[in-house]
Parts: structure tokens; C-alpha cells; sequence
């Protein structure tokens, strides 16, 4: 019945209802789950109209989520989940950057990234703000670390959009909409009015208000929007910040920006002990630091092996606490004079190292890149089977070490031995993690007596706020009233049966009668594989995942391998079904990229967790096959080549389409068959390789390994030199040596077996190269270039398949990137002849994991008087040959790059892997190629 309406409103692809999706959207990155009857994505108000007619004539609740961050249960339920990540996501900047307009379903990060040219950024700025969207932001009235209380949600957000239940659409923007609401919902304006009149009248609740809004306090409604705002429109529109999608849909909002300051200056400051660490503060705050985040010596503990972080850590005796600590300033005599300031003071404080500031970026941003981790890495190195659970405090700032001193003896009191403290400790505000199991009664009944006797030190002994951040939801509703008395509780409960008289809009959060609401519905998290026990679902991965707009995330794909575990265990029917379903959207479609570990706080790699799965399903004699296409690859790639050659061929016979359009015909009976692009060229020619000749005066000799790819895939546009070529014109023009591998014919990396799980063929090739590499480079003497970026990140990953020997050999091996070349070697010696005006970059996945993409972009602004990197630039899914056999990947996941690179001309498009030019190719309809031509054409 529920399905057959949905129908009636969306197109059966946004309507998400098959066993995979409603479990894999049952979770987000809190502890509680529910699973949905169905998941529905609405890309227009219209349809979010009909999605609300339908949940009251049906009787279901309706559930918006954005990115899915949260962590205290208020984006989960078992009726309809109104999914907002995919379309709405519109961003305009407007009056001078003064303001921005968005959308619910836009990353913060995404919004800083269109307003970082203006030098400014929105105020919330939450450690998860590079996966947490809009809606959530605002939903959640998010703050962070920089922006306190003067810079959160409910203060810069200037306009509201907002649909209620009923269907009414109202904007504060609009001064024509403040008379229609009084009018149109006249009972909830009405309702409005007097509540305020209430708080008014009553110095004591009035009074209460302003004082807990004086710090961070996200539980229950903004009952400061009664005090600030006198017309309904305006007061209802500000409790719509922080209400967690309880009471309407924000369709829209126009935020206030703030300045970007250009000139920071960041150190780790440690202390004997927390309490210390804590007295600390306000001579931090009076010196005028932006940011003083704390972090406990159990909290540091957690991240003393992150590649790169000061090994000084594991030596910290055990009492130790840390401040990490910002100044910002618009200049950098104002910023040098604040850092000063606090220097002369620290020698009154009980510091263990001397403060040692930096202003070096990359240093800074490791820094925050460690606080904005701690609560997933803590997740990580818990238990196998444990829950992690974080909670969110705020105390009187005067007396922030007294309460962390009295958490710690509740830690102790309930065994919660591995608990962790950190957070913003400028505001008073921490955060507490604490592991455990709900496997078991006695397990949740700790949970609940320690919960109780938080609340009891919280409120009662200390005045604070359960909630400082991250919400309401369930996990502190049934202690909402605790926190604000009877009279504030019963206008909290009229404010949501006002705006949602059925109470179907995310029921049971914030406003909830059950006393044990937040010990119901609890996750489960079996133990399943290293890297699934791991994770604890922050979904900080997903907007790096080529084919979340096809099927599924990393996150998703981890919680669907937790699911099966579940319904294996209990041998219920249903696993086969997941099995089924999940064959494709779990493993077929996982482009295996790994850009998911570089924004895992924990360097979960999904895409090497798919390639052991595909590994395991592989029979012996697919393994056996596979092994035999390693051993004979020079057959097939001159196979290869032969069949691009009568490909080519057969479209100058037919037309230029006709290979497109039989390939597409036979995939219908033989999905196995790839498809043909039309940007495929005719094989290059090989002749240039042994024909080049050596430089007798030059002094730098190389060892130049052309790709398998550049072997057999000619350039996309016919008449031009062949890539081979033109490395070998670059490199002559620079007057370097170049030694072409010999009997290259044959030869590969091994990506294109490691991508697919055939290990036996992949450690077989591995060896092969190495071999090869050692042979041809006279045991490394020489460095080793390749001209493909993904099979140069494949080499420097190869060591666990090779042997003793030629691991041995192969450290003493330099392989390096084209993109390491022309940077460290051409660019040296080799300025412009010409340049072109204006380019744009397509930069492949691997060199964002080899961290060179930074010299990708230099070497085209050495080229090019302007560059352009997408903000939208990703994985283009490609994946070697996955973009062939799975085409809808590609198209999936380049949609948003070539939406934004096709809204101008360039002069050049370029990028460093042949495939992923390709797909770019494909997508934009320009000819995308290797920066190498660039450089050959302006020296």
C-alpha cells in the first residue's frame, strides 16, 4: 500500500524499497537503528508536499536526513527516511560574499570550498563538516570549534524556506509571507504568540532562557527564539534551528558569512594534567585565541600511531592533557602580537613543553586533521563487537576541571576504564567516549545508571547542558525536562503538537514520553572483519565515493557486511537475498579507489575490503585463468590491440558510432562485454620507443616505463603524438637520458588483477615487474618513470605480493610518477616558450593518495595562466576497465565534475591516467589528455 503511493509521486528509481537499501539506510552515525519501510528521494517541494500528504493519510512517520552525521538518533526510523544528499544541492553566494544560499543536501565543506575565493565561510564549522550537510547543520544548530555560541546555526542564519506537515510554504525572506502565515496557520501563529507571552511574563523562565543560551545548549527547541523574535513567522522559523526536523522541512536558507582570517598560528601545547590544562583557559581566551580544543592523555593515546604525529606522545607520562591552540588574525603583525601575548604568560602555567607555534599550513592541517578524528579513531580501537558511544557536555567554563575531575571518578564508578575526554574546551564544552557492548541486559543497565548519574552531575551539581551540539534526538530526551524544568518542557511540548498535531514528523525525538527511550532501538555491531569492526558508521567517507549516487557508500557497504553476519548467524532467509543484491551494489560497483581512507579518520580502506571479497568469491579455475592470462599478457595485449585496430576499422566502414552501438546491443544477452567508447583511438605505434636515441652530454639518465595502457590506448585526438612520444619529446627538449624498458611488450603493473581480486596473477606479476625494474635500472642505479599515475601508485603498493628477494630488490628501486618528473625534473630546468590562457584539471585519485596532487596543479599554473581544479573533482570511477563493463558508474560519478567544468571553455583539459581521461572525455565531450602534452607544448 505504502509503495503503490509512493509510486504515485516519485519515479520507481528515487524510490529505494529492496531489502539492501532499507537496511543500509537504517543506520547513521549514532547507536540507535531502525529500519525503514522505505527510502524516498524527492528533488523538488512539490514532491516533499506530496511525501507529507501522504505520511498523515497513511498515518507513517516522515524523516529527513541530510548527510546522515549525527549521533544522538535523530535521523533514523521505521517509516518513510526522506533522503536529501543527492539533489538538493544548490548553493548561490550573494551581496559580496556577504551572504550564501543553500540547500539541506550540501556539505559544509562543499559551501567553504565556493567561499574560500572570498575569503570567507559559514560559522558552524562541527568536526564533521566535511561529510555533515546543510540540513543537518541548521537542523542540528551545529557550532564546532571556532564559532562558540555568536557564530552558530541559529545566529547566522538570516533567512529560512521552510514546508510544514501541512503542506504551507513559508519564507522569512518574503515580507508577503508574514501576514499569510498569521493567516493560513492561524492556530500554530496563535499558539506562537502566546507561548512567547508566557516566557515574557515570567522573569524567572525568562530569565533561565538567557542564561543557558549563554553557552552551547542544543536540548530541547530554541526557546530563545520566543525572546528574540517577536512575529511568529520569524520565531517559528528560528525553532526550526535545532529542532531536528520535528516540526518542518527547511527547504532553503540564506546564512550570514564570516571572515576567513588569512593568518593563523597553531600549537599543541601539553600540561602535567588535565586539571592544569583546564586552568589554562582563560589566559588562552584573554590572549585572543580562536581555538583552544582539550584533549585528555587517553584521547592522545588513541591517535599516537597516526602516520607522522610527534613521537614525543608515546612517551607522555599518564596524568598529561593537551590544548591545541589557534590565533587567527587579518594580519600577521596583529597575530604575532597575540601569540607574543600568550607567551609571556606561559611561564605561569604548567606547561611541559615549550610552546612552539606554527604558521606552515600542511603542519596545521595535520593538526586539526588529528582533533577533528579523535572520536573515530577511539571508535576504531575499541573492542570487536563494542559500541562506541560519545557524549556532549557544557559546563560553566570557571568550573570545566572540577567536572572533568568528577567525570573521570563516574568513569571509574561504572568501568568505563578506556574513556576518553576532548572538545572545545574554550566553550566549557566537552565530549566523553566511552566503549561498550548492548549485547547483553546487564550491559545496558551500566549504560543506563551511569547516563542517570551523568544527568545527576550535569544538571543538578554543575547547572550545564546535556546537549552542547550534537543534538537532542533520542539519546537525551527523556532528560529534557530534567534539564529545563516543567514550565520550559510543557512550552516544548506545545511548540511540537502545534506544528505537527499528528506527531508523524520524526516522532520521538526531542519530545518523547517513554523514560527508556534512549536504551531502545540500539545498533547492534557483530563482529565481522577488521576492517568493518573498525568503523563506526560517521559516514566521513561517503562524499568521496564515486558511486554513492549509484548504488551504495562505504559506510553503507560495512553496515550491509554487518547485516549479513547478523542474518547468517540467525539463519534467516533473508541473507540470501542480501547476498543477491548485494553482489552488485556492494561489490560490482565499488570503483576500489581508496579515496575512502584519505577522509576516514581511521584509514579504513572499503576499496581493499571489496577487492579480498571478490578474492574469496574467485573460483580455482578463474584464479587458474587469470593466472594464465598474467603469464601470456603480451599475447593479449597485442590481442588488445588488434581488436581496437578491426574496432576502429569497423567504425570507419559503418560510421563512428557503430562499435558503441554493437557493444551496447551484445551487453544485453553478454553483460560481460565492455563497451565501446568512442574516445577509444587506434593503438600507438611503438616504433618511437626503440628508436630513441641517448644524449651523450645529458646529465640525467632515467628509466622509462610506459604503461600497458599507453601502450595499447592511442591519444583521443587523431594526428597527435602518441603519449610515448611525447614523453620522449619532453624529456629531449630538457636534455635528459631516457632508457625505454626493454621487451616492454608484456609487461603491467598488476593493477588490473589486484583491482579483481586474482592474487595468485597479481603476486605472479608483481614479481615480473620487479624483476624487470631491477634488471633494466641496474639495481636502481636509475629512477624509474611511469607515465600512468594509478599503475605508479600500484608499484609503490606492491611489496606484499613480492617475494624476500625482490622485496629487497625493490626498496632499493626509485619509482616515480610522470607528475614527480615534470615537476622535480622539467619544470628545474624548462620555462615556457607559450602558454596557454586558461585549463582545467582533472586530478586522478592516485595522485591525491601519493599526495602529489599539489604538484599536478603547480606544473599547470607553470603553463597556463589559469588553472582550474573543479570542486567537484573526484574519483571518475573508472576504475582501469570497471567504466567499460559498468558504464553507469562512470557516468554516476562524473555527473557533478563535468557539470561544473561544461559551464566554460578551456584550452586544454588534462589529466595523468589514460581511463580517467577517457571518462572525462566521455563526460564533458572535450578531449581530456595527459599533462604531458601540456608541458610539450609550451617548451
Amino acid at each position: 500500500m505504502i509503495l503503490e503511493s509512493l509510486h504515485r509521486i516519485l519515479p520507481a528509481e528515487r524510490i529505494k524499497s529492496r531489502l539492501i537499501d532499507v537496511i543500509t539506510y537504517a543506520s547513521d552515525a549514532g547507536f540507535y537503528q531502525l529500519i525503514p519501510k522505505a527510502v524516498v528521494q524527492p528533488v523538488n517541494e512539490d514532491e516533499v508536499k506530496q511525501l507529507f500528504a501522504l505520511s498523515h493519510q497513511q498515518n507513517i512517520p516522515l524523516v529527513f536526513r541530510a548527510g546522515g552525521t549525527s549521533l544522538s538518533g535523530q535521523c533514523i526510523t521505521d517509516g518513510i527516511l526522506v533522503d536529501l544528499s543527492k539533489c538538493w544541492n544548490k548553493i548561490s553566494i550573494e551581496n559580496n560574499a556577504a551572504f550564501v544560499r543553500v540547500q539541506p543536501g550540501i556539505t559544509g565543506a562543499m559551501v567553504n570550498t565556493y567561499l574560500k575565493k572570498h575569503a570567507c565561510k559559514i560559522g558552524p564549522d562541527p568536526s564533521s563538516i566535511s561529510a555533515a550537510m546543510m540540513g543537518g547543520i541548521l537542523s542540528n544548530n551545529a557550532s564546532g570549534m571556532c564559532c562558540g555560541v555568536k557564530y552558530n546555526s541559529y545566529h547566522t542564519a538570516k533567512y529560512i524556506r521552510f514546508i510544514l506537515p501541512d503542506g504551507n510554504t513559508y519564507s522569512t525572506e518574503v515580507e508577503a509571507d508574514y501576514d499569510r502565515f498569521a493567516t493560513n496557520n492561524k492556530t500554530l501563529a496563535n499558539e506562537l504568540i502566546n507561548l512567547r507571552n508566557i516566557v515574557l511574563n515570567n522573569s524567572a523562565l525568562s530569565g533561565k532562557i538567557r542564561f543557558k543560551y549563554q553557552t552551547k545548549n542544543t536540548v530541547g527547541y530554541s526557546l530563545n527564539a520566543l525572546l528574540d523574535y517577536e512575529h511568529p513567522l520569524d520565531i517559528f522559523a528560528h525553532l526550526l534551528v535545532g529542532a531536528e526536523g520535528t516540526l518542518a522541512f527547511i527547504a532553503e536558507a540564506v546564512m550570514q558569512t564570516i571572515p576567513d582570517l588569512p593568518y593563523k598560528s597553531t600549537a599543541l601545547l601539553y600540561f602535567t594534567d588535565i586539571y592544569a590544562a583546564c586552568t589554562a583557559i582563560e589566559p588562552l581566551i584573554a590572549a585572543g585565541a580562536e581555538m583552544v580544543e582539550l584533549m585528555d592523555r587517553a584521547s592522545l593515546r588513541s591517535v599516537e600511531n597516526i602516520k607522522g604525529i610527534d613521537l614525543v606522545i608515546k612517551t607522555l607520562p599518564e596524568p598529561v592533557a593537551a590544548l591545541l591552540v589557534e590565533f587567527q588574525e587579518k594580519d600577521e603583525v596583529t597575530l604575532n602580537t597575540k601569540v607574543d601575548a600568550f607567551l609571556s604568560l606561559a611561564t605561569t602555567l604548567s606547561l611541559l613543553n615549550k610552546p612552539a607555534f606554527t604558521k606552515d599550513a600542511a603542519q596545521r592541517e595535520f593538526y586539526w586533521k588529528i582533533r577533528k578524528g579523535l572520536f573515530p579513531a577511539v571508535g576504531a580501537v575499541r573492542a570487536s563487537g563494542t559500541t562506541v558511544i560519545l557524549e556532549d557536555v557544557a559546563f560553566p567554563l570557571q568550573l570545566l576541571g572540577d567536572a572533568i575531575l568528577d567525570l573521570q571518578v563516574l568513569f571509574k564508578q561504572h568501568q568505563y576504564n578506556n574513556a576518553i575526554i576532548f572538545g572545545h574546551a574554550k566553550d566549557g564544552n566537552i565530549h566523553f567516549v566511552v566503549t561498550q557492548a548492548f549485547n547483553a541486559k546487564d550491559e545496558v543497565e551500566r549504560y543506563h545508571r551511569f547516563i542517570n548519574d551523568v544527568v545527576e552531575l550535569v544538571v543538578k551539581k554543575y547547572n550545564g547542558a546535556l546537549k552542547a551540539e550534537h543534538g537532542t534526538g533520542r539519546n537525551m530526551a527523556p532528560f529534557v525536562e530534567t534539564e529545563w524544568g516543567g514550565e520550559a518542557y510543557a512550552i516544548m511540548k506545545r511548540i511540537k503538537e502545534a506544528a505537527d498535531p499528528k506527531n508523524l514528523l520524526n516522532p520521538g525525538v526531542i519530545i518523547n514520553a517513554d523514560k527508556d527511550a534512549h536504551i531502545k532501538n540500539l545498533k547492534p555491531l557483530p563482529s565481522v572483519e577488521e576492517e568493518v569492526d573498525k568503523c563506526i558508521e560517521c559516514g566521513y567517507c561517503e562524499h568521496k565515493c564515486p558511486s554513492r549516487d549509484l548504488t551504495m557508500t562505504p559506510r553503507r557497504r560495512i553496515v550491509a557486511r554487518r547485516a549479513l553476519q547478523q542474518l547468517k548467524a540467525k539463519g534467516q532467509p533473508a541473507y540470501k537475498q542480501l547476498i543477491k543484491e548485494y553482489e552488485y551494489d556492494g561489490l560490482e560497483t565499488c570503483a576500489v579507489d581508496g579515496l575512502c581512507a584519505t577522509a576516514c579518520p581511521v584509514d579504513i580502506n572499503t576499496g581493499d575490503l571489496v577487492k579480498r571479497l571478490r578474492k574469496e568469491n574467485h573460483s580455482a579455475a578463474q584464479n587458474k585463468t587469470a593466472l594464465w592470462v598474467a603469464r601470456h599478457f603480451g599475447f593479449i595485449e597485442k590481442s588488445v590491440r588488434l581488436a581496437l585496430q578491426t574496432g576502429k576499422g569497423i567504425n570507419s566502414i559503418a560510421g563512428k558510432h557503430s562499435m558503441h552501438r554493437i557493444t551496447k546491443m551484445l551487453r544485453k544477452f553478454m553483460p560481460a562485454v565492455p563497451l565501446w567508447s568512442d574516445h577509444l583511438k587506434k593503438p600507438p605505434s611503438l616504433k618511437p620507443l626503440y628508436e630513441n636515441s641517448l644524449q651523450s652530454n645529458a646529465e640525467k639518465t632515467i628509466i622509462y616505463f610506459p604503461a600497458c595502457i599507453s601502450r595499447v590506448l592511442g591519444n583521443g585526438e587523431d594526428g597527435k603524438k602518441s603519449l610515448m612520444e611525447t614523453f620522449l619529446s619532453v624529456s629531449a627538449k630538457a636534455g635528459i637520458n631516457v632508457i625505454v624498458l626493454k621487451n616492454v611488450t608484456g609487461t603491467c603493473c598488476g593493477q588490473i588483477f589486484s583491482s579483481k581480486g586474482f592474487y595468485p596473477a597479481y603476486q605472479y606479476t608483481a614479481n615480473k615487474i620487479v624483476e624487470h625494474l631491477w634488471k633494466d635500472s641496474e639495481q636502481g642505479k636509475y629512477p624509474v618513470v611511469i607515465d600512468v599515475s594509478s599503475c605508479t601508485y600500484t608499484l609503490h603498493h606492491i611489496r606484499a605480493a613480492l617475494t624476500k628477494e625482490n622485496q629487497q630488490r625493490y626498496d632499493k628501486l626509485v619509482i616515480i610518477d610522470s607528475v614527480d618528473y615534470l615537476h622535480d625534473y622539467i619544470l628545474p630546468v624548462q620555462s615556457p616558450v607559450n602558454k596557454k590562457n586558461k585549463v582545467v584539471l582533472h586530478p586522478v585519485c592516485a595522485l591525491e593518495k601519493l599526495g602529489i596532487e599539489y604538484k599536478f596543479v603547480n606544473i599547470a599554473k607553470a603553463f597556463a595562466n589559469e588553472v582550474t581544479v573543479p570542486v567537484h573533482a573526484g574519483c571518475c570511477g573508472m576504475a582501469g576497465d570497471r567504466g567499460f563493463l559498468f558504464p553507469e558508474l562512470t557516468a554516476a560519478a562524473t555527473a557533478h565534475e563535468a557539470n561544473e567544468v561544461c559551464r566554460h571553455e578551456y584550452d586544454g583539459y588534462y589529466s595523468s591516467t589514460k581511463t580517467c581521461e577517457i571518462a572525462m572525455s566521455e563526460a564533458v565531450k572535450k578531449n581530456y589528455e595527459s599533462v604531458l602534452y601540456l608541458v610539450d607544448e609550451c617548451i
